[in-house]
């Protein structure tokens, strides 16, 4: 007698016969009890055991035998474990957040990626943007990430032809362009110029907006020896001097302080926020930005707030060090204490204890992080962690700390990589403003699959409801119920929508408001395609055998049609639930593409897919849209196939055709 397989046991042969053929499944799942090996397939004499297959195994081995939608099955379980289960598994996980210097970039996970030559003769590294620049001990500038600026056609990495035969010895890194100091004091730039970041042209001087390039920097006159620092901001730059003299030049209208700045010749240390120029002048006993009380008057540990004067708070101490993220500025004290002041994010990391007798030598920053260096070579990272730049790796022996936008390098006395941490890049790439397409995907699967989901059930309960009692009731209850379904079948979904947006356009509604009116009228108008399928399948069992035996017992009418003929036609009905969760989802999107629905920041696959309605980002920033495209398309056919499958193996008719 053959061994009764169970559920385990045709799943395992599935898995060997498909992977591995059904030679392999033959020889490894031969009745043992035989012998030897198993007889050739013509040569078998099935026996009664053999003939007498449970429904529910038959399906089973039936849908089992159809690889692709076993296929479908496996996608569709992979999809909902990504969307619903992984950003639980998440430690760092932003489905809505933006950043503006990170926007229209392509995949990549090339961001820390420091070339090879210069790994182990490290003299800077600095990035305010998606590219980073490296400059070696031997003058030689590298450039890493992406380098391509939108859709301006320029490329960060083409590095110009003066510059990689000159000897450099200062190079800094802004949002869209890099300037560079060669060591007989040549001053060069490439990347974008519209606000004067390293050029000058009629334009630029007759723009009282702009502040041009100091002819001193432009013509080569300063002196290497003496610069002190080179930096850039947004689209702006600084050159300080250690007598104190700044040169800075650029966007004025992105920074509100750069006129009060302009010919300082007293600045000990120069920084850029988003929009204010911080510098530290030889008193060393405040922040500098022209601007009374902007960062003297509350300085703060992140976590906590203490409202006080600079002046009281430093007590005497004197500051060497200012550094500026996008909304912050760390103060470095000269007995190796920090001070915050500024506006910090909600994932903001602490400031890390020190050890006792440890104290910080230095600290860069960041867009929106703080690497610090102490004397005991032990480097700490604190601020804002989107990225996860603030979680740095236990590094020893550093003697160099460089911070670039969302990275961070730490380098030996010998200019050797030691270790970097922070963001490698972005899988799928990002949008117009800057947010992770992955992550999108992620969240805004959830709240397709979600309004798809909900939308069937609200489809299910009222569509059964009446179709039992239409298809069980019959007579005018019948033709009331079926005239009501076809007023609902004929109200067209998307032009009924986009009345409705219009209608509401006024009305101020949340995110989840919306998404709880999309389910509720996909639901409420999507029906009546249940209503028609139940009623037709109670038509045929309300002639059974089963129910004419209930209704000789006294059974009540409503518990013949819930608790009878209702789980003989589940089977069918499931068919169509699967149909009509990809259609939700499909409606879903169209909706949402056209406007109605979820609005941005908050993610949905078909807000995403709106992007390629732009002809210039459909061909420019393609991966704005395909890889969603490509998810929704995958999705949508695998749970079609899903529900054509069970269609098939659930078909009586069919269950000995082979």
């Amino acid at each position: 007698m053959k061994e009764k397989e169970n559920v385990f046991h045709i799943l395992a042969r599935w898995f060997v016969r498909w992977f591995f053929g059904p030679k392999y499944e033959e020889k490894w799942f031969w009745n043992k009890e035989k012998g030897g090996a198993p007889e050739k397939e013509e040569n078998k004499k099935p026996d009664d055991s053999e003939l007498i297959i449970s429904p529910g195994r038959q399906i089973v081995q039936r849908f089992l035998e159809r690889k692709f939608a076993v296929f479908s099955v496996i996608v569709v379980l992979i999809m909902f474990a990504v969307v619903f289960i992984a950003p639980h598994f998440m430690t760092k996980y932003y489905d809505a957040f933006t950043e503006t210097t990170q926007k229209d970039l392509p995949p990549t996970l090339d961001f820390m990626n420091v070339p090879g030559e210069l790994k182990d003769n490290i003299k800077s590294i600095d990035s305010y943007s998606s590219f980073t620049v490296g400059l070696s001990k031997d003058g030689k500038v590298y450039v890493w990430g992406i380098g391509s600026i939108g859709a301006t056609g320029i490329d960060m990495k083409k590095i110009p032809e003066e510059v990689k035969n000159a000897k450099i010895a200062y190079v800094a890194a802004g949002t869209d362009h890099i300037i560079a100091i060669g060591e007989d004091g040549q001053f060069y730039g490439w990347g974008s110029n519209r606000f004067a970041q390293y050029d000058v042209n009629d334009v630029i001087r007759n723009n009282p907006n702009l502040e041009p390039v100091p002819d001193a920097v432009r013509n080569g006159e300063l002196d290497v020896a003496h610069i002190k620092k080179v930096t850039c901001g947004f689209q702006a730059s600084a050159i300080l001097m250690d007598d104190g003299t700044l040169y800075i030049w650029g966007n004025k209208q992105a920074y509100a302080n750069m006129d009060k700045l302009i010919g300082r010749t007293d600045i000990v240390d120069v920084d850029f926020t988003l929009s204010y120029v911080v510098a530290l002048d030889r008193k060393q006993t405040s922040v500098y930005t022209g601007t009374k009380g902007l960062f003297g008057r509350v300085v703060s540990q992140i976590g906590e707030v203490n409202a006080r004067k600079m002046s009281e708070y430093l007590d005497g101490r004197k500051i060497n060090e200012v550094r500026a993220t996008t909304t912050s500025v760390c103060l470095l004290l000269d007995d190796g204490t920090i001070a915050l002041t500024g506006d910090f994010q909600s994932d903001s990391i602490p400031v890390p204890e020190l050890e006792e007798g440890e104290r910080f030598i230095d600290i860069e920053a960041g867009n929106y992080h703080y690497t610090g260096l102490t004397n005991l070579g032990h480097v700490y990272s604190f601020g804002g962690d989107h990225y996860r730049q603030a979680e740095a790796p236990t590094v020893n022996g550093a003697a160099k700390i460089y911070a670039g936008a969302f990275q961070s390098y730490a380098v030996d006395e010998n200019g050797k990589l030691l270790n970097k941490w922070g963001l490698r890049g972005y899988l799928f790439g990002t949008d117009d403003r800057g947010a992770n397409i992955a992550e999108r995907v992620i969240a805004g699967g959830r709240v397709t699959m979600t309004v798809g989901a909900v939308a069937v059930i609200i489809e299910i309960i009222i569509g059964i409801t009446i179709g039992l009692l239409a298809g069980f009731a019959g007579g005018w209850v019948d033709i009331f119920l079926m005239r009501v379904a076809e007023v609902f079948s004929s109200i067209p979904l998307i032009p009924f929508m986009l009345i409705l947006t219009s209608l509401l356009a006024q009305v101020s509604l949340t995110t989840d408001e919306r998404l709880y009116m999309i389910m509720v009228i996909l639901g409420i108008l999507g029906w009546p395609g249940f209503a028609y399928m139940t009623r037709a399948q109670v038509l045929v069992a309300r002639e059974s055998e089963y129910v004419t035996a209930a209704q000789a017992m006294g059974v009540k009418p409503s518990r013949i049609a819930f608790k009878h003929i209702l789980p003989n036609i589940f089977s069918v009905l499931l068919v169509t639930m699967t149909l009509r969760f990809a259609a939700s989802m499909q409606t879903e999107t169209s909706l949402s593409f056209l406007g109605f629905g979820v609005n941005y920041p908050q993610p949905s696959w078909g807000n995403m897919l709106s992007r390629a309605s732009n002809s210039v980002a459909a061909l420019n920033f393609w991966w704005q849209w395909v890889f969603t495209s490509a998810i929704v398309v995958l999705t949508t056919v695998c749970i079609n196939t899903i529900g054509d499958t069970l269609r098939d193996v659930m078909d009586p008719k069919s269950i000995n055709d082979k």
